[in-house]
């Protein structure tokens, strides 16, 4: 009889699970059991191991095999465990010294001709192990440099099952033929049809990098708006008509935020690893990423689930990210009343009956409407040809808890003739208000050391009442404001934050009552009296 033992990961979500994986052999009629609460992926892969063992040189025992996946009550899932189960056979046959692999976490899928194959979710997968105390990983070799991302991890790539057995038994390892080691079209697998790819659902490095602010003509409230939104992390509402440059501005948005932390960098890597849509070559995705889903997207696009195991959806996708509705009002109402927990929390909780997972979504989200269904709707011509109770119902769209959580709501006016044609229309560029927010992202960051919060959106409004005040007198319009209910006590609170992302930018030490006033003017629309703009474009 012979046994032996090593690790693998499982993901719930983004989070992974260490799995131990036993192989014991027993005389008797040869047979192969995978217990463990394996799906139908995992089960499959006693054929895939078999096949990876005896094409790779490997005898495959000719006794009773069982194969067990512990914690059984964990479900299991994916073909991330070939490579685990195909050593812990081998150790158990003898054919590897069992007590090598104890301590070694292996995840990989294998082809039937023992290559090692990449899998989704390389980068949580290391974590949990690292999380678990584990210092050796096997990975295949195309994905050893996302694994080297996690520090503390000694990290060993592998092209195929007979260079592990190679390096375990401390046998020279073999040299692969140009036919094991040339382009593998099953990589394709890592970014297979619906999963998002090239449909909006990507990151920073799948956008087109040559978007400039300075392309937007005109539009001087929404442009300080967007930069706003930019340097506090703040919801963003723009309506107005067809052409007038909303999409632009949302498309520039992510070009103005400051790169992501280490922090951030890894928790975007692993959602976008998970959903498969982590481009091959680039490792770590250190740039904000943009999300667009199409007004045609259901709940489960929107904010992650689906059949089987839940996946993240758009939120999650956008994690540390913007988030852009455009035609918001032709969302499902179902789908955009969904969104409500996740801008709350900065997380989505998905509860199916196998269980519940949890993905991260603290995203910056850009709606973007019509005044009507035509388009034309304004208070400064007579062209909508919409009846008042079409435009009632397309405006009733949108519901009223929803837009309580947006902190901007801007108009954008109509482009005209004179703005496109006037000679140095160009308004500022990307570059110049990305300083601009970076500074106050700098102010932000040095307030807040020391706290759980990184963007002024994120501090809860008892905190900034208690902790950091405005100047005295500053938030006398906002409070009264609230007593004639034109502001519901969580929209004083987001007036309150933007007063101190408006004040980071203009380089105040606290918000005074002007920046109070830009304040409840974006987030209104009520004129105050005061310029919409900040810095250079005042």
């Amino acid at each position: 009889m012979g046994f032996a033992r090593t690790c693998s990961v499982t993901l719930v979500g983004v989070e992974g699970v260490v799995v131990e994986v036993q192989a014991d052999l027993e005389p008797g009629v040869a047979a192969f059991t995978l217990v463990g609460l394996p799906d139908k992926s995992l089960t499959e892969s006693r054929d895939r191991v078999r096949a990876a063992v005896v094409n790779s040189g490997g005898e495959w025992p000719q006794k009773k095999l069982t194969v067990g996946l512990s914690p059984a009550s964990v479900p299991k899932s994916g073909s991330g465990f070939d490579l685990a189960v195909a050593c812990a056979v081998l150790g158990a046959a003898e054919r590897i010294d069992p007590r090598v692999l104890g301590d070694i976490v292996m995840i990989g899928e294998l082809g039937l001709d023992g290559r090692v194959r990449p899998v989704r979710g390389i980068l949580p997968a290391v974590l949990a192990a690292a999380d678990a105390g584990y210092e050796q990983v096997v990975v295949p070799e195309c994905a050893a440099a996302e694994a080297s991302l996690v520090p503390g991890v000694s990290v060993l790539g592998v092209r195929s099952l007979r260079q592990l057995i190679a390096v375990l038994a401390d046998e020279p390892v073999p040299e692969e033929t140009e036919e094991q080691t040339g382009p593998d079209p099953l990589l394709a697998a890592l970014r297979a049809p619906g999963t998002g790819a090239d449909t909006g659902m990507h990151g920073a490095a799948a956008r087109d990098q040559g978007h400039d602010l300075a392309d937007v003509v005109g539009q001087r409230s929404a442009r300080t708006a967007v930069e706003v939104a930019a340097a506090g992390g703040h919801h963003l509402f723009l309506e107005g008509p067809p052409g007038a440059g909303k999409t632009m501005l949302a498309e520039r948005l992510p070009s103005i935020l400051p790169p992501l932390d280490r922090q951030a960098s890894l928790e975007v890597t692993a959602v976008h690893s998970v959903a498969g849509l982590l481009p091959l070559g680039r490792p770590l995705i250190d740039t904000a990423p943009y999300c667009a889903p199409h007004h045609s997207a259901t709940m489960q696009a929107l904010v992650g689930g689906g059949p089987g195991t839940a996946r993240p959806g758009a939120v999650s996708l956008a994690h540390r990210g913007v988030l852009f509705l455009d035609e918001t009002p032709e969302f499902s109402s179902k789908a955009l009343d969904a969104l409500r927990q996740p801008l709350e929390a900065g997380h989505v909780v998905i509860a199916r009956s196998a269980g519940v997972v949890r993905f991260p979504a603290r995203f910056l989200m850009v709606l973007a409407a019509n005044p009507c269904p035509c388009g034309r709707f304004s208070q400064t011509n007579d062209q909508c040809e919409c009846p008042p109770s079409a435009i009632r119902r397309y405006q009733a769209r949108l519901s009223g808890p929803l837009l309580d959580r947006v902190d901007l709501r801007v108009e954008v006016d109509r482009v005209t003739r004179d703005q496109l044609t006037a000679a140095g229309a160009r308004g500022e560029t990307t570059a110049a208000v990305a300083d601009r927010v970076r500074a106050a992202r700098d102010r932000a960051a040095a307030r807040l050391a020391g706290t759980p919060w990184r963007s002024n959106s994120e501090v809860p409004g008892r905190e900034l009442r208690s902790r950091w005040h405005a100047v005295p007198g500053a938030m006398d319009d906002a409070e009264r404001s609230l007593e004639r209910g034109v502001l519901t006590a969580r929209g004083l609170d987001r007036v309150l934050r933007v007063a101190w992302t408006v004040a980071d930018l203009a380089g105040h030490d606290r918000p005074d009552s002007t920046d109070v006033a830009l304040a409840l003017q974006l987030r209104t629309g009520v004129p105050r009296g005061v310029p919409m703009a900040i810095g250079a474009g005042v």
